[in-house]
């Protein structure tokens, strides 16, 4: 579109000091949104005189982000209160950590609980509720000597039939399915993958060679990336060896210093580059149900394990920033870009640019301050 087309009332500019666009900075520059969709990023100079504007000095505009791993918010945990309010919580919490996206996830439980989320999820969007993907069901399928807080008495390998009854009842609503591959066979997986969901490793006691033959096999990504798997030892590389080795699978990792030293996720980062992403696997305190998650300072406790995090996005952001020293182009991409090419969605949002969704976070220009906004 020319700067001189942009003349509908419906049209809006947003200026602010910096642009990230997910591939580069661009400065004085604006973004024009109608109808949702970004329809142009240009010079401040070529804008329409008569167009309506918002301005946001000393601010940063880049893409929303996007968590793929959480489970609750606000005293509600998805798999106890599992209804489209809890849902609408969970997007309010995300969108203010600058996550305009989520996946709300359902660690390993009994099967009518999977199937009660998915018809809350179905609800959700029959009413209009914006910011949910789908559903990441991590586990049952997973490796008990790996389940972390995970309930011991439910984990087990599915049958066939099992989890033909779960992709059809959750046809177009599961999107990520964590499993450990020595527990699934081959038929299962591939069952899973004509679906078209994304399968994940995890919670899971793979050798290496183990783990490289399900990448082979269609599972694309790693579970947060060193927790509750076979660890890399010189003499059996595990699953971790395996997410470092592999050229094409991707793994999302919890910025928050509890589940990983910051030196490791740095050693990640430097290994695995745009393979890694970021994630909260943030849960919230609860006292009904399987797991009674626990606020144990910055973190969450069940049964004294480390359950889940406390984190918001834009908090695990600072903290790859502050703490891990990765660069903060490359921490606002694991925020956003790669999270998106994992759901292969990298077509529609991580960007700013023409075409794609008008879901963009306000930043501080100091990351280490306060304050972020979703912006659509």
């Amino acid at each position: 579109m020319l700067h001189s087309d942009i003349t509908m009332a419906a049209a809006k500019a947003y200026i602010p000091e910096r642009i990230f666009t997910g591939e580069a900075w661009l400065d004085l520059h604006a973004i024009i949104v109608e109808d949702e969709i970004i329809t142009d990023v240009l010079p401040v100079a070529k804008l329409a005189a008569d167009i309506e504007t918002a301005v946001f000095p000393s601010h940063i505009l880049a893409p929303a982000f996007i968590d793929l791993q959480i489970y609750g918010a606000y005293d509600k945990l998805f798999s106890v209160y599992r209804d489209t309010g809890s849902l609408a919580l969970l997007n309010e919490y995300c969108n203010k950590g600058g996550a305009a996206f989520c996946m709300p996830t359902v660690a390993t439980n009994k099967p009518e609980i999977f199937y009660q989320c998915i018809d809350a999820i179905k609800l959700y969007w029959q009413q209009g509720g914006e910011g949910i993907l789908g559903l990441h069901a991590e586990g049952p399928w997973i490796n008990s000597s790996k389940r972390g807080a995970h309930i011991d008495s439910l984990i087990h390998s599915p049958t066939l039939k099992e989890a033909e009854d779960l992709l059809q009842y959750g046809k177009g609503v599961i999107k990520i399915i964590t499993l450990a591959p020595e527990v699934c066979t081959k038929e299962i997986i591939d069952l899973i993958h004509s679906h078209g969901i994304i399968i994940s490793a995890g919670h899971s006691n793979a050798g290496y060679e183990e783990a490289m033959k399900g990448f082979n096999n269609g599972i694309t990504a790693v579970t947060h990336l060193y927790n509750a798997m076979s660890p890399l030892q010189h003499r059996s590389p595990g699953l971790v060896g395996a997410a470092f080795d592999h050229p094409k699978v991707m793994a999302s990792i919890i910025a928050d210093g509890y589940h990983v030293d910051y030196s490791a996720i740095r050693i990640a980062k430097k290994i695995m580059q745009q393979r890694l992403f970021a994630i909260t696997d943030a849960v919230t305190t609860t006292t009904e149900g399987y797991y009674q998650h626990r606020a144990d300072g910055d973190k969450y406790v069940a049964d004294n394990i480390l359950s889940g995090s406390a984190l918001t996005m834009y908090k695990a952001l600072q903290n790859l920033v502050s703490h891990a020293g990765i660069e903060l182009t490359e921490a606002l991409r694991m925020c956003s870009l790669y999270p998106a090419q994992v759901m292969r969605m990298d077509h529609e949002l991580g960007r700013i640019v023409k075409g794609y969704k008008a879901k963009m976070v306000l930043l501080p220009q100091a990351v280490d301050r306060t304050g972020v906004q979703v912006i659509s």
